[in-house]
């Protein structure tokens, strides 16, 4: 094998670190880039926060421009994401309205369209450091607000510091306490608690079993009712048996108590006339007494689980103004959302007349933090014009509703705004908009096409409200089926075969027909 040189030209994208970072600040969700933020400004000393002192003012001066965006810093990094979408994302500079707050106002008596001017200032520029919007006494995190909460055992514990119990028998019953799932169900069998803590002892065994079985009286009269239970059935009937006549009738809570006592798969199949033949009641009575038993709480710890708790914080609000033919959408950054950082002026002063060691590390860092404001600003700039699209695509859904979703793919947004595919993509993920019926993620606007008979499309979203609306309406006696919802959009024009019926209907959390018949 002869050995040679030769020469190849060949093109290829190269992510710079700053690409890496817009790609992924405009992927993270509105607390992933509070926490980024927080992140940042820890460990970057040119990095600090406003405040605003006049909070009409600085509302308009947070909005973004939808067409430009400022390069104060004098970086040459372009600002474009993705590499295909640096012509949509280039930016420019321009002077800041005289007052920001009058400028907004006028916008809103405009004709609709999204007018948003930015305080080019407020951004990447070194201006004089103002009152930091997210900092105060009276301010609260709402992750930390999310976190808070008080766990079962806590409250059980609370409570058993109000009866007069020996060391020995308390001891027993916060070992039954620590012995709770999270449904504030006794997994365990009292024997075996017993065990597990004498082992070869049968003499001490047997004083726990005791010492266990009065300790379990006391948490079932705890609340909330129910809990300490041994399985399902034991803990309907607990909650049953609080029950006072203002509650339900002697004769109801009778029948309630008694179906407990049967296999629940009666329960289930809500077999009316064998529950009467075994409880002995009329048809009314038992009715009344499965109603009764579908308003208990069959976990009785739920509300004290410590679940991730999602907190929804809108990204975009759209507006509603005038009416009929005039009527006007007007899409508007959440500016409550909007991190408000600058380039510490002070700092960066100091950086120009020192020119000694470690300037050079420290002119990067600078250069970072002007980086990290940039991509912010693009972020948003991005959301809002994604969001403006969307607005302009699905404006019969503000007007109508959800039934007048039309189709809409992540391709016809891309080729709107010159942006790519993946772009969209992460716009959309994580991103909340605030409408007149609701806040729905971005994606909610997208839907795939069903076709109907005068060969035009229906949205997916639009025909899955159209099933919730059937079923809705329809007689409790006799539930729609599957295939009969099926038959009723072939009657509106849609084609839609049963087995996406039933997969629309399950996405809805609608159950089968045989489970929603009524008693």
């Amino acid at each position: 094998m002869k050995q040679g040189l030769s020469l190849r030209v060949s093109q290829h994208l190269a992510l710079t670190p700053q690409l890496q970072q817009s790609i992924r600040l405009l992927q993270l969700s509105t607390l992933e880039l509070s926490q980024e933020v927080e992140q940042m400004l820890d460990e970057n000393p040119f990095l600090e926060m406003e405040v605003e002192d006049h909070p009409g003012e600085d509302m308009a001066a947070a909005q973004l421009e939808t067409t430009r965006v400022r390069d104060d810093a004098g970086s040459d990094y372009d600002g474009s994401d993705h590499g295909s979408d640096a012509a949509s994302d280039h930016v420019s500079d321009e002077a800041a309205p005289a007052d920001p707050a009058a400028e907004l106002a006028d916008s809103w008596e405009g004709d609709g369209s999204t007018e948003i001017v930015v305080d080019d200032t407020e951004w990447g520029g070194d201006a004089p450091a103002r009152k930091n919007n997210l900092d105060g006494d009276d301010a609260m995190d709402a992750t930390e607000l999310a976190r808070e909460h008080e766990s079962l055992q806590a409250y059980l514990h609370a409570q058993t510091r109000s009866l007069r119990l020996s060391e020995v028998d308390r001891a027993a019953l916060r070992f039954l306490i620590e012995s709770l799932n999270d449904d504030g169900y006794l997994e365990d069998s009292i024997d075996a608690l017993a065990v597990s803590l004498a082992g070869d002892d049968l003499e001490q065994a047997e004083e726990l079993v005791g010492r266990f079985t009065m300790a379990l009286h006391l948490l079932h009269s705890m609340e909330p009712v129910g809990v300490g239970a041994r399985n399902l059935p034991e803990c309907l009937s607990l909650q049953i048996r609080a029950l006072t006549d203002e509650d339900a009738e002697p004769a109801v809570r009778a029948a309630a108590l008694r179906i407990c006592g049967q296999p629940l798969e009666l329960m289930a199949r809500r077999d009316i006339k064998r529950l009467c033949q075994i409880c002995n009641e009329s048809e009314a009575v038992v009715k009344a007494a499965m109603t009764l038993i579908g308003r208990l709480e069959p976990k009785p710890g739920r509300r004290f689980v410590n679940v991730e708790r999602n907190i929804v914080v809108p990204d975009v609000i759209v507006v509603k103004s005038g009416r009929g033919a005039s009527m006007r959408f007007r899409v508007q950054l959440n500016a409550d959302v909007m991190p408000r950082l600058r380039v510490h002026d002070i700092y960066a002063g100091a950086l120009k007349s020192h020119k000694g060691e470690g300037h050079q590390a420290l002119q990067q860092r600078l250069q970072e933090a002007r980086w990290f404001i940039k991509n912010i600003q693009q972020r948003f700039d991005t959301i809002l014009r994604v969001s403006n699209a969307i607005v302009e695509r699905q404006k019969n859904f503000f007007v109508h509703g959800e039934l007048a979703m039309r189709p809409l793919v992540l391709r016809e947004i891309a080729d709107e705004l010159g942006l790519h595919e993946s772009t969209i993509s992460r716009v959309t993920t994580a991103k909340y908009m605030a409408t007149p019926y609701g806040t729905f993620e971005l994606k909610y606007f997208f839907g795939s096409a069903l076709g109907t008979e005068t060969g035009g499309n229906a949205s997916s979203t639009a025909v899955r409200a159209l099933i919730k609306q059937f079923v809705s309406a329809e007689s409790q006696k006799k539930p729609l089926s599957d295939n009969q919802i099926s038959e009723m959009l072939k009657e509106q024009g849609i084609e839609c075969a049963r087995r996406t019926v039933a997969k629309y209907r399950e996405a809805l959390r609608i159950a089968p027909a045989n489970l929603r018949k009524s008693l």
